[in-house]
């Protein structure tokens, strides 16, 4: 069995979340220029299929020894895992579209308690205390970093909607992705997932643009759930090199790598503890290149979930005696 290195998985994880904080502010310059949801994400997991083909291609040219394969079984449940992956991000990029990035960020952190819940049906077992505290930690650094203290505050309902179902989707992310098919190399299983979350990323791009352009039955499907009739029309194409491949290589290649690698070093709970940099590197960077107001409370609110984030994640009393 090889032996872990707990540094090199902190580094990997660290990395790979400071990159997919970076993500949201490039998305909503993309939304700026013109760009769509559909147009964003099909960019994205176009050029990220085409670069881990090939990054897959090279190691096993590369490599010495003859890499294992996936197993029929597996190759099914990674594609299921990869559509929370490709719902992640859709649902992530919808919410970035009608509210601030620093809010975002903030609901699609409540994978925290999320995690909690369904830990818990599938234990069959209430949460620890610890859990519960750190759970009321996080809800309330929530109401903080949102500003809901402050009654002025206007959040669309629609950028909350999709912000929360990002965090459902990355949840079933989380609990997937460290569980099935350990034994791939992190290029293979990446790309496995990849595909998997390109199915929904395309019926998301055929439904809400490319469908309604042509079809008028599509059409009016569309309108009950849309006024918005600006996003029905030909796909631009040059998202592909304006956006895309930044998107692709920061959003889709590098992150799913850095946490295959990684997570299996560190552990679940440290490799979550340090994924959650991608919580102040998202904000700060919405702050500096969006121009977004990032007040003192919300500040607050985020050291809350950070903390609550650690909390949850620091090994018992009793793990410890048992590891000494």
């Amino acid at each position: 069995m090889e032996k872990k290195n707990i540094l090199k998985g902190v580094l990997f994880v660290g990395i790979g979340a400071s990159i997919y904080g970076m993500l949201a502010t490039f998305v909503k310059l993309a939304y700026n220029d013109g760009y769509t949801t559909a147009e964003v994400t099909t960019s994205q997991f176009m050029w990220g299929i085409i670069g881990l083909l090939i990054l897959n291609v090279i190691q096993t040219v590369a490599s010495k020894k003859e890499l294992p394969a996936p197993k029929k079984g597996d190759i099914r449940k990674l594609m299921l895992a990869g559509t929370s992956l490709g719902g992640t991000s859709l649902f992530y990029y919808l919410s970035v579209q009608y509210i601030n990035v620093s809010i975002a960020i903030v609901l699609l952190m409540q994978s925290v308690w999320f995690s909690v819940v369904v830990e818990s049906f599938i234990n069959k077992k209430l949460p620890t205390a610890r859990k519960v505290l750190a759970t009321v930690i996080v809800l309330v650094g929530t109401v903080l970093a949102t500003n809901l203290i402050n009654m002025d505050v206007k959040l669309d309902v629609r950028g909350v909607f999709w912000g929360l179902m990002a965090a459902a989707s990355y949840t079933l992310t989380m609990f997937t992705s460290n569980t099935i098919a350990t034994y791939l190399p992190a290029f293979r299983k990446s790309f496995i997932q990849l595909l998997g979350g390109a199915v929904i990323v395309f019926i998301f791009l055929f439904f809400s643009q490319i469908g309604p352009l042509h079809f008028d039955a599509l059409k009016g499907v569309y309108t009950h759930f849309s006024s918005n009739m600006e996003g029905i029309r030909p796909f631009d194409y040059s998202i592909l090199w304006t956006y895309g491949l930044f998107l692709a290589v920061f959003g889709t290649i590098l992150p799913p790598i850095l946490f295959n690698i990684g997570f299996p070093n560190s552990g679940l709970g440290l490799g979550s503890i340090v994924s959650s940099l991608e919580l102040p590197v998202s904000v700060t960077m919405a702050f500096v290149l969006l121009g977004e107001e990032v007040l003192l409370i919300q500040w607050t609110g985020i050291a809350l979930i950070l903390f609550a984030i650690v909390l949850m994640n620091l090994p018992s009393r009793k793990k410890e005696e048992v590891l000494a």
